[in-house]
């Protein structure tokens, strides 16, 4: 039973072998435009419509309720963080916390969400691009911009997109980080000119029914879940992103200082963005009308009669979405070059190249997530991509309940306030978004973990360093 919980040296989390370690070249801007540029993107741009369908004007509540429990993960998150400045962000934690059995479920589960999370928003990318284009007068195939559900065959500007955004990670951390920071500034003035125009149209009206679906979960005539529950369990997809802020730990100058300024930072921000663009979307025009569309904001632009304003939303769209896609992609490369480093993963992996950056694992998800996004749902893609973020949210908030009473001494840079109330509160709050998920997005999550676990017991369980009584 031993060799299942066996755990990392919380006190050797930072120590590694040369070769491969990560270069710390980032600070708090970059972190805070790291966190940003994670969590405004597809969520706002895009989920929006899908979310306004599901529950209505009472999408709003959606927001909070996804927001407050976004809110607690992040207190929890930016506790572990500063406490243990390494790359693997939940999955590190979970390791030297809870043993190396649930470090492999929640580095699996974030392997699901990272992966998703770009596929998802490339996917989100390409319907703005297209129809940016459009607009321009460019008419791009429909077989070549959408994937096969859509009746297409391929979504090649997606594909397109991921490939981009990979080399520039490949390029460089830091170099990649200023580039996301220009582009993150151009994103908040896009919405600034969006909540400028729909906030003043607002009509009460468009309210009317507030909560058509209900608070709780229903099941619709067509299968599928409808409801404030359900809706936020969807948009949920459109708060998480600090966590990849705690992917960068190691290759952050000062963590003691910086995380907790990037992760706390970001979150606070990005709800209040959230809740403004939110309110003047729903106010601006009934739902009914933006609640199919692939790019709903450039769409409400267009129905207020404000042609040129849709154009810069969707200019701001084409040009910033990537930064999303860069945030989860550098995240996910992260926790597959630990994992490799820890011994889950081939060793061979985590070799870090002439620049700092894992090349071949950049390389290796740049073709798993272009495939995903040449073909697949926005809409399914996003909600499994929460099924792997809600149990990596929940893993964290564990960590950090555990670890106050098992070393309640060990000093602690950032302390979450009310951690006794934040932790459970994030902890219940994952889980009752994981049961409302759609019940076929649940069945894939546990197919996925089911396959993991064969994996490690295969393979990671007799490689890793601890098994080979080395400290990871």
């Amino acid at each position: 039973m031993q060799t299942w919980l066996r755990r990392k040296d919380i006190d050797r989390v930072t120590v590694h072998e040369e070769g491969r370690r990560l270069v710390p070249t980032l600070s708090w801007p970059h972190l805070v435009a790291l966190g940003i540029g994670a969590i405004v993107g597809t969520g706002i741009y895009t989920l929006i419509g899908v979310g306004a369908n599901l529950a209505g004007p009472a999408v709003l509540l959606s927001f909070l309720v996804a927001g407050v429990v976004c809110a607690c993960a992040a207190l929890a998150y930016a506790e572990m963080a500063t406490l243990m400045p390494a790359a693997g962000s939940a999955y590190t934690y979970s390791y030297t916390v809870l043993g190396e059995t649930i470090a492999w479920v929640v580095g699996w589960s974030l392997i699901l969400e990272y992966t998703l999370v770009v596929s998802t928003v490339a996917v989100g990318w390409s319907g703005y691009a297209v129809g940016f284009l459009k607009g321009l007068g460019v008419d791009l195939p429909e077989a070549l911009t959408v994937g096969p559900h859509a009746g297409g065959l391929i979504n090649l500007p997606a594909i397109f997109i991921t490939w981009v955004v990979a080399g520039a990670l490949i390029a460089g951390t830091r170099e990649s980080a200023t580039i996301n920071a220009f582009l993150v500034v151009a994103k908040l003035l896009a919405l600034g000119v969006f909540v400028a125009i729909a906030l003043p149209a607002f009509d009460a009206s468009n309210l009317h029914p507030f909560m058509p679906h209900g608070f709780a979960e229903s099941i619709g005539e067509d299968g599928r879940k409808y409801g404030v529950m359900a809706a936020a369990a969807i948009i949920f997809f459109a708060f998480y992103g600090f966590d990849a802020i705690s992917t960068a730990a190691e290759e952050t100058k000062n963590p003691a200082r910086d995380l907790s300024i990037g992760i706390v930072g970001s979150m606070v921000g990005c709800t209040l963005i959230y809740m403004l663009v939110a309110l003047a979307a729903v106010g601006a025009l009934s739902f009914s009308v933006f609640g199919q569309s692939p790019e709903p904001l450039a769409l409400i632009m267009r129905e207020l009669g404000h042609g040129a304003a849709a154009k810069i939303v969707a200019a701001a769209a084409v040009v910033a979405l990537p930064t999303v896609l860069l945030a989860f992609f550098y995240g996910q490369s992260r926790i597959f070059f630990v994992m490799s480093r820890d011994g889950l993963l081939p060793r061979n992996l985590s070799k870090v190249g002439r620049r700092g950056t894992p090349v071949a694992i950049t390389v290796f998800t740049a073709v798993i997530t272009s495939a995903l996004a040449g073909i697949a749902r926005l809409d399914e893609i996003a909600a499994l991509a929460n099924a792997g973020t809600l149990i990596a949210f929940v893993a964290v908030a564990a960590c950090m309940l555990v670890l106050r009473k098992r070393d309640p001494q060990r000093p602690r840079v950032f302390r979450a306030p009310l951690a006794w109330l934040v932790g459970p509160v994030a902890i219940l709050g994952c889980a009752y978004l994981f049961m409302s998920l759609p019940t076929r997005t649940q069945l894939w999550c546990l197919a996925w973990n089911a396959f993991g676990l064969v994996v490690y017991l295969l393979y990671a369980r007799r490689n890793s360093l601890l098994a080979q009584g080395r400290n990871a």
